[in-house]
């Protein structure tokens, strides 16, 4: 089969996509991309995920999934309640079919975005209910891990869940590793080529263990310029120069990952 790339975590449902979503997609085909893997933050995109996949059903894999921050990130953010997960309980059952993961998921303990104990408890309370859920559906996870990745990874652990995407991984390689040694993956958007304070831990990570993404429409190469799929290709040539590897093995070896882990997104 021939590969192309699998961004493994994007926001194609994102409000920054709606006035031009037809040329970002043709963009993204034209750059190679076969497969978005296509995660949601809070309960109001559910329904704009699916209709995204039914639009564009040979690229676009669904997941549902309640992030640890609400509200977008202007005045309104804060750190989820439990109660922000109530609405979506009963969506991931209904539409459990078309589902290929459960995400965005996980733990910010940033300190201004969740800056209580009670915030931080609240935040674990969500993230494993979503993780039992995704246990149940049998489905694997799409991981925010920020200011938290040592208590992420020990939660997955202690949870049980053997199939997750770390997204954007910044923590320590020691971290990384422990990750590495659960059998989860790690994927790295554009933004690691702005400087090089990631390359330890993308050169100890082995690429059996790395995805691509982009994080659209954040975490582009610019960070005041809206990123899209269509530049997922920075990410493979970068990872591919730090690891001394070929760019063709990067994207050949990333898209194996990502179907192995999400099965049900490779429609091949």
């Amino acid at each position: 089969m021939e590969y192309g790339f699998v961004d493994c975590h994007c926001h194609i449902s994102a409000r920054e996509f709606e006035e031009d979503l037809a040329d970002v997609i043709q963009r993204t085909k034209e750059a190679g991309v076969k497969t978005l893997i296509a995660v949601t933050e809070e309960v109001g995109e559910f329904t704009r995920v699916l209709q995204l996949q039914e639009r564009y059903l040979d690229l676009v894999a669904p997941c549902f999934g309640i992030h640890p921050l609400q509200g977008g990130g202007g005045p309104e953010q804060h750190s989820v309640k439990p109660e922000d997960l109530d609405a979506a309980l009963p969506l991931f059952y209904k539409h459990r079919e078309r589902l290929v993961a459960v995400g965005e998921i996980g733990l910010d303990f940033t300190p201004w975005c969740a800056p209580t104990l009670k915030d931080r408890d609240d935040q674990m309370t969500v993230f494993i209910k979503q993780l039992s859920i995704a246990k149940e559906l049998d489905l694997p996870v799409n991981i925010h891990s920020r200011s938290a990745a040592r208590v992420t990874i020990e939660t997955l652990k202690e949870q049980g869940v053997d199939r997750a995407l770390l997204h954007n991984f910044a923590g320590k390689p020691s971290i990384a590793l422990e990750g590495v040694k659960a059998g989860y993956l790690f994927s790295f958007p554009p933004a690691v080529c702005r400087n090089q304070q990631r390359d330890k831990l993308i050169k100890q990570i082995p690429l059996e263990h790395m995805c691509l993404e982009t994080d659209s429409p954040a975490l582009g190469l610019d960070k005041d310029v809206r990123n899209e799929p269509s530049n997922i290709a920075l990410s493979c040539r970068y990872i591919a120069g730090v690891k001394g590897l070929s760019p063709q093995t990067v994207q050949l070896v990333t898209a194996q990952n990502a179907y192995r882990l999400f099965p049900k997104a490779d429609r091949g």
